[in-house]
């Protein structure tokens, strides 16, 4: 709190140098140290409450609805039949709220690894954490790492909404996760993971493509406007073991009608498409920094 201004949090991190997002607090409603994080929540006056894990903002209820509906159907709605779904993270809820709107999904796992944030979000946040008791929704309090390890070739989908890569997240930008979820999959079965935006974190953002190729022989990186996000943008690393998958054209699309019947915000099939659409650079530098052959994969 008050790093810049009295009344003002202000997130500055290394992760975006010379960067800050600061938001105007009118009350702040939790905060705690869990076994893994700080966890805080606020009040504030234009974006009303928003979580904060370890001093970097997760989400707003201004606007996450965008990253949520985002990281959740670009991949189902990549999928011919997502019925199993495994999220990993994503405590607030707010992923779980999406995935099961979706009227092929039948089952979704999620595997969160630090409980009190769950807690923090049914009590502050129960626009996120409704689903949470969602009939189609089991949620398993423990390590995604270990709980894959033991479902193998089980899933459709598996999304992966993490923090950014420090502290307990870090594990989950690596090479050895990307292979992790491999094994988890059932035959053609999709990725999704958070992978940062390209305006502050190229280095990182091409990093974990480049992990994700290395397993996956279809890959993409999307992007999607977050306000309250450094930069306002976030991007997603996408990988299929269908060769066949074209992730910038959706399998499903839904009608206007089904689309609102879901409140749906942000998402549609032309969104879809446009998340592939990426700015020069960003495009140069994801295709110049790949090191496998390209006979070896496909990839937008």
């Amino acid at each position: 709190m008050d790093a810049l201004k009295e009344g003002w949090f202000s997130e500055i991190n290394d992760l975006w140098p010379g960067i800050a997002v600061s938001l105007e607090v009118t009350k702040v409603l939790h905060r705690e140290k869990s076994q893994f994080q700080d966890i805080l929540v606020i009040d504030t006056k234009a974006h009303g409450k928003a979580l904060v894990l370890d001093g970097i903002i997760q989400c707003t209820e201004h606007d996450e609805f965008s990253y949520q509906e985002m990281i959740s159907f670009l991949p189902l709605c990549s999928h011919p039949n997502p019925k199993n779904v495994l999220i990993v993270g994503g405590g607030d809820g707010g992923v779980a709220r999406e995935v099961v709107k979706h009227p092929d999904v039948e089952k979704v796992i999620q595997v969160e690894i630090d409980p009190a944030v769950m807690e923090v979000a049914r009590t502050h946040l129960p626009f996120m954490a409704a689903s949470l008791d969602d009939p189609k929704l089991t949620v398993n309090i423990g390590d995604g790492f270990e709980f894959m390890k033991k479902h193998r070739g089980e899933f459709d989908v598996i999304i992966t909404d993490s923090s950014d890569p420090v502290g307990p997240a870090e594990c989950l930008f690596q090479e050895s996760y990307f292979a992790l979820m491999k094994a988890a999959l059932k035959p053609n079965g999709i990725i999704c993971s958070q992978a940062g935006t390209a305006w502050a974190n190229l280095d990182h953002v091409t990093k974990t493509l480049n992990h994700c190729r290395t397993v996956y022989p279809v890959t993409a990186y999307g992007i999607a406007a977050v306000p309250t996000y450094p930069t306002g943008q976030i991007g997603f690393v996408l990988g299929s073991l269908d060769p066949t998958t074209n992730f910038r054209e959706p399998i499903k699309i839904f009608t206007e009608e089904e689309l609102d019947k879901m409140k749906m915000k942000y998402y549609n099939d032309k969104i879809h498409r446009g998340a592939f659409t990426l700015p020069r650079f960003v495009e140069k530098a994801l295709t110049s920094s790949h090191e496998i052959p390209q006979e070896s994969r496909k990839e937008l």
